[in-house]
């Protein structure tokens, strides 16, 4: 098949990958256009220093590049390979960057990419400019290298080429046309350049650092900042006079001084990331007959070099000998989050973008959009974080972008702890309850925008007679033991938790309940009141999220989603005879989870309904006043205790809190923050979306096969997880550690013997069962209760139990005990996220 009519706009490495992998799976009517000159058209990839660096905290991210270090291996121009495989030496300077260089190689482990710790002295054997007394330690990843990305475009734009791939240098885009696509939206029809028009179903704008230009002209705003980043070239360096190849040294990286290196022949390039960020705009950037060497080359700037050819001759004695000789200021794409934009307007059919994407992860990004496009789904990457829409409106204003894409710029090199706490611009968005909070002494970390309570300083005095266990140090960054205090004192009594940061969407019209019947893998078209713990589901059967949907009218439906791609995904999916509306509600309305075995003492009092177990069972909502406040309540607990989710308008918010705050206070009643939630929800094994499942998992692997609902009739992806359900070969499992301080933090390898087997998602210390824990993706013949197994952290090995889940009430005595009586509830309770 030829395939639909495809425009790719940008030659550089992304789209020449792009070209290719379509082509390779029989979508040839696809033409090329770039404004420079092929194959160096002028952009990020045509001065692009090459360097293949494989290890990342995302499993995306590094197995794109792992597929990337596959395909240019293979490709060739002139029998000369695009791909020097000379591996890569990260080197610490510091104890701490020791310590991240460790935990580094846990997530390759964790990736599956060979890797390896190596001492000072063999630092300096493989790569011999190293001074041995600067270093105390390094990473080596032997299938690191150096990609040549002029000629690995070449290649991809050649094959792409011979398989009838059109390619156009020399054409600037100037527009692209659009017309109403029927259904309330617009579609892309053409797109126009200084030489006419080129006729479109589809375009994907692989731009680079012009991404946000081409962008706009379909309406659609990114996220993406080009910035400047130096690299210099010595002159000859006399201790490697004779190098007649062109790298023979490992590409080396040393991150505590924001720096690279990498060889050519007997001189040596110099990347540095320590100077100012130098953001520019993408419409200032010179077309390509203006450019004085290239539009993504700009002058260098010696004096903001001056400190790393300082600190390059410290670490490097024998480049003293030498000179830098020339230099540039190079353009290349950041985002606020610092992943690719791959995905498709959420306003335009028929648009998409593949940008912010290196050299690093390019042939992976193509692969992964040409699956995308042509089967509908990507089969070999997970896509939640690099998809374009993921984004809350707030994230695309200019002064947020600009302020963290520089940020990120600043950070690319440095040692970044899971909690890190969010830059400027900040507070962005507060929850009425918010002033309560600070009087509180509430420790803040951001949540999709908002300020959200972490713990409280005001709960210190629960610390009186409890031993709340101190974790290790890397664990105790962003930490309280007041976070222990807080999820025991939950269990004991009752609190008060800000839910607010997750989204809500409203789903409404005559066609709703058959629109989500559709949708989600459980019945859903249920009486009203109806609350059901449910999945949405891709073609291939993977899970796209996990939410709950409250039946609150007989056309009304409030669903609780994981992020602004739930929103997207339900929005693309909505039928065209408009019986069907999807609204975001979350920044109008606040929500409070009331829990503990004393929160029906605390509720009761306060209104005039029946808040029993019969007069509200799990998983049922309706309305009610809580003193003289509106809400929609929802029996469902999000940490294994009794209680409620309690929405309210944002106007009425702080009210609410007021109201239960002062009725919770004589039974000991806390507000409680995030690290409390989420030990209480490991405890009960509650999964988190993004985290312990995603894209590339299924229900039955995830362990919420019981959210499937296979005899409610069709549902999207039933087809596929029919054939996958007898398939399972991993299964998200739960580990205990007994040592107190070995609380791990995720993405850590877990090990069977010396054998990598695994990896952590969540983990967090169980303060009511007085363990560790930590939930891990692992073969299921090893998924057995018992079963000793190690997780790599840092330099140790420690070791982890398989466990029987939920670690919490397993018998659910404690829910019995409030007249439990439907078996769906129990089902539902025990495994709510």
């Amino acid at each position: 098949m030829a395939g639909p009519r495809v425009v790719i706009v940008g030659a550089g490495v992304v789209g020449a990958a792009l070209a290719d992998e379509l082509s390779v799976r029989g979508w040839t009517e696809v033409t090329v256009v770039d404004q420079g000159p092929l194959p160096a058209t002028g952009g990020s990839s045509s001065h692009a220093p090459g360097l293949v660096f494989q290890t990342n905290a995302s499993k995306a991210l590094t197995e794109m590049a792992r597929y990337t270090v596959e395909k240019f291996s293979a490709l060739e121009v002139a029998g000369e390979s695009c791909f020097l495989q000379v591996g890569g030496l990260e080197v610490a300077t510091s104890p701490e960057r020791l310590g991240e260089l460790q935990r580094r190689h846990g997530w390759l482990a964790s990736w599956g990419i060979e890797s390896r710790l190596v001492d000072p002295d063999e630092c300096v054997e493989l790569h011999p400019l190293v001074a041995r007394e600067r270093v105390l330690g390094g990473l080596l990843i032997p299938t690191d290298g150096l990609a040549k990305a002029v000629p690995a475009v070449e290649a991809q734009l050649k094959a792409a080429e011979d398989r009838g791939v059109r390619l156009l240098g020399g054409h600037e885009v100037l527009d692209i046309r659009t017309e109403d696509d029927g259904a309330g939206g617009d579609r892309v029809t053409a797109v126009v350049t200084d030489h006419g028009e080129i006729a479109a179903d589809i375009v994907v704008c692989c731009a680079g650092i012009w991404g946000p230009k081409v962008a706009r002209m379909v309406g659609m705003d990114l996220p993406l900042t080009p910035l400047a980043h130096q690299l210099a070239w010595t002159g000859p360096v006399p201790a490697l006079a004779g190098q007649d190849e062109e790298a023979v040294r490992p590409i080396l990286r040393h991150q505590d001084a924001d720096l690279y290196y990498r060889d050519r022949f007997d001189r040596l390039g110099i990347g540095y990331y320590g100077h100012r960020a130098m953001p520019v705009s993408a419409d200032d950037i010179l077309p390509v007959d203006e450019a004085e060497e290239m539009p993504s080359v700009l002058r260098f700037t010696p004096d903001d070099f001056a400190p790393a050819w300082a600190e390059t001759q410290s670490l490097l004695p024998a480049t003293r000998e030498a000179k830098v000789e020339e230099g540039i200021n190079g353009l290349f794409s950041f985002t606020t989050d610092g992943m690719p934009l791959l995905g498709e307007s959420p306003r335009v059919k028929g648009f998409w973008v593949a940008e912010a994407v290196w050299v690093t992860h390019s042939a992976g990004v193509g692969r992964a959009v040409a699956e995308w496009l042509v089967d509908g789904y990507c089969s070999s990457f997970d896509l939640h974080e690099c998809d374009v829409n993921r984004f809350e409106p707030h994230q695309l204003a200019p002064e947020y972008v600009l302020a963290r894409d520089c940020r990120n710029f600043d950070e690319v090199y440095d040692i970044l702890h899971p909690l890190q706490p969010a830059g400027a611009p900040r507070p962005l968005r507060t929850s009425p309850f918010h002033p309560r909070q600070q009087e509180l002494g509430a420790y803040f970390l951001e949540a999709t925008g908002y300020e959200r309570p972490q713990w409280y300083a005001a709960n210190e005095h629960l610390l009186a007679g409890r031993e709340i266990p101190t974790p290790n140090d890397w664990a105790a960054r962003h930490w309280s033991p007041i976070v222990g205090a807080e999820a025991q004192a939950t269990r004991e009594s009752v609190a008060l938790y800000d839910m607010t940061a997750l989204k809500r969407l409203e789903v409404t019209g005559r066609g709703a309940a058959a629109f989500l019947q559709g949708l989600t893998t459980g019945n859903v078209d249920k009486s009203v009141g109806s609350v059901t713990y449910t999945l949405l589901l891709d073609v291939d059967g993977g899970i796209r999220s996990d939410v709950t949907v409250a039946r609150l009218g007989r056309d009304r439906f409030q669903i609780g989603a994981n992020g602004a791609l739930d929103q997207d995904w339900f929005t693309r999916h909505l039928p065209a005879d408009g019986s069907v509306a999807v609204r975001d509600i979350t920044a109008g309305t606040c929500c409070i989870g009331l829990w503990g075995p004393k929160a029906r003492n605390v509720l009761q009092p306060l209104t005039d309904q029946d808040f029993s177990n019969d007069g509200l069972r799990f998983f049922r909502a309706k309305e009610a006043y809580i003193g003289s406040v509106p809400v929609t309540a929802m029996r469902l607990s999000y940490v294994g205790e009794p209680g409620w989710e309690l929405y309210t308008t944002a106007d009425m918010g702080l009210k609410l809190w007021d109201t239960l705050w002062e009725a919770a206070r004589p039974y000991g009643g806390i507000a409680a923050g995030r690290g409390a939630f989420n030990s209480l929800r490991l405890e009960k094994g509650y999964r988190s979306f993004g985290t312990d499942m995603t894209y590339e998992h299924d229900p039955y692997e995830a362990g919420v096969g019981f959210a499937v609902r296979m005899d409610k009739g069709d549902f999207l992806g039933r087809e596929a997880l029919e054939r996958r359900a007898a398939a399972v070969t991993r299964r998200l499992t739960c580990l205990t550690i007994d040592d107190p301080t070995a609380v791990v933090m995720g993405k850590e390898p877990v090990h069977d013997g010396d054998r990598p087997v695994g990896y952590v998602t969540s983990a967090a210390y169980g303060y009511t069962i007085g363990k560790g824990i930590a939930y891990a993706w692992l073969p299921a013949e090893l998924a057995t209760p018992g079963r000793t197994l190690h997780i790599g952290y840092f330099d140790r090995d420690i070791p982890a139990v398989v466990a029987e889940e939920p670690l919490f009430d397993p018998k659910m005595q404690r829910l019995r005990g409030q007249a439990v009586s439907i078996q769906e509830g129990e089902k539902n309770e025990r495994h709510h996220p």
